[in-house]
């Protein structure tokens, strides 16, 4: 027995002339999606992308894609290929319904049909009514048009209706990769991979660079950013990770200038060094965790002079967000419990009690001066190491 699973997307009407390239980015991320899917079959229709699956496999595939950006909901439905009788779809439609009050015990439920073939010869009102009483009769359960537990949906199309119960959410805004590419700065904080998260549903196909600073910061931190881009990965939006040694550069940056500089020094080289290694990834600009005061140092000063290092326009998801919504969107995307292992990264090295919270660029480029700029730079990239995130 086959499943289809109807895949929404929202947004991508609003595209007028690019919407035919939106919905094949989509279908090629669905098609990626649902790859390890035996038989997985992905069609194209008018407003919607359908998926074919083997039943026993609906679950699995249904779950793959609701971590799709551009998606904001799917269904695992039953097609129905008479769609002009409509006692097939009612006693479809019985059929889910029952299923329903085996599996989840709903104290009411409603119908919702949708008539995208005005050729039918019912008005969707008129299919709620007549399924519903059918549905009524055959299991008891009373109607809630407002707040329904269960929800029989029924989309009568060109060539076949599909009945389905609920929908299940999904991320949407843009699909990956139809925004361009960035690079996000990533650290084993809370921060950075929902910074990341949040770029992807804007389309941004993502790598990501880590500043690994041994042997301050052990292995163990290395392993914590690799498994939170495992993390991403999983939602399409993370393709490789590069570690950076970091050492000896913030090492120096710490010994040449004044103490309350170090962390926008520290902050400045990391842009130059994130700039050459987004010139090789061809990344179109960099994504950051940070947040408008959430630290000392996250002023609207400080970010303007680490902002002056970089070529490349800097994108900060979070910069309004307090950090009690940040945490809580963690927790969501499944990134919050790698974050909070006790495992520190090079930020929390050589921090100053005393950070400069109005720092300028010619204060941090006189600092710079006295160093080889480019030769750390170059010794970094050198240094790096590209690891590709399945």
């Amino acid at each position: 027995m086959e499943s289809v699973i109807l895949c929404r997307y929202g947004e991508l009407f609003l595209k007028a002339g690019n919407r035919r390239a939106f919905e094949r980015i989509l279908a090629d991320n669905v098609r990626a999606a649902t790859a390890e899917v035996s038989g997985a079959r992905v069609e194209q229709t008018h407003g919607r992308l359908l998926v074919r699956v083997p039943a026993t496999d609906a679950d699995d595939a249904a779950g793959r894609l609701q971590r799709v950006f551009g998606l904001v909901s799917v269904s695992v439905a039953r097609q129905v290929a008479a769609k002009e009788d409509l006692d097939a779809i009612t006693a479809m439609a019985v059929e889910e319904a029952r299923a329903a009050v085996a599996r989840d015990r709903p104290a009411s439920f409603k119908i919702e049909a949708r008539r995208s073939d005005k050729r039918f010869p019912k008005s969707s009102m008129e299919i709620d009514r007549h399924v519903g009483a059918a549905v009524q009769a055959a299991t008891g359960l009373p109607v809630d048009v407002h707040a329904p537990a269960l929800r029989l949906g029924i989309e009568v199309g060109t060539d076949v209706a599909y009945v389905f119960a609920g929908k299940q959410d999904a991320p949407g805004g843009l699909p990956v990769g139809a925004s361009g590419r960035a690079l996000l700065l990533l650290s084993g904080g809370i921060d950075s991979p929902v910074a990341g998260w949040l770029a992807a549903k804007r389309g941004l196909a993502l790598d990501a660079v880590y500043f690994h600073s041994p042997p301050y910061v052990g292995e163990k931190s290395r392993d914590k950013v690799l498994a939170l881009g495992k993390h991403l990965a999983r939602w399409q939006a993370l393709r490789s990770v590069t570690v950076v040694p970091f050492t000896d550069a913030q090492k120096r940056l710490r010994d040449t200038g004044p103490a309350e500089l170090a962390v926008v020094l520290y902050r400045r080289m990391m842009m130059r060094i994130a700039d050459a290694i987004a010139d090789q990834l061809e990344a179109g600009a960099l994504v950051t965790g940070e947040n408008l005061g959430q630290v000392a140092s996250q002023t609207i000063e400080n970010l303007t002079a680490i902002e002056a290092a970089t070529r490349r326009v800097v994108l900060r998801p979070l910069v309004t967000y307090d950090k009690v919504e940040t945490t809580a969107l963690a927790r969501r995307i499944g990134t919050y419990e790698t974050s909070i292992l006790p495992y520190e990264d090079c930020c929390s090295l050589f921090v100053p009690s005393h950070p400069a919270t109005r720092a300028r660029a010619q204060d941090a480029e006189k600092v710079e001066n006295k160093l080889d700029v480019a030769a750390e730079i170059a010794a970094a990239v050198a240094g790096s190491e590209r690891v590709a995130i399945d």
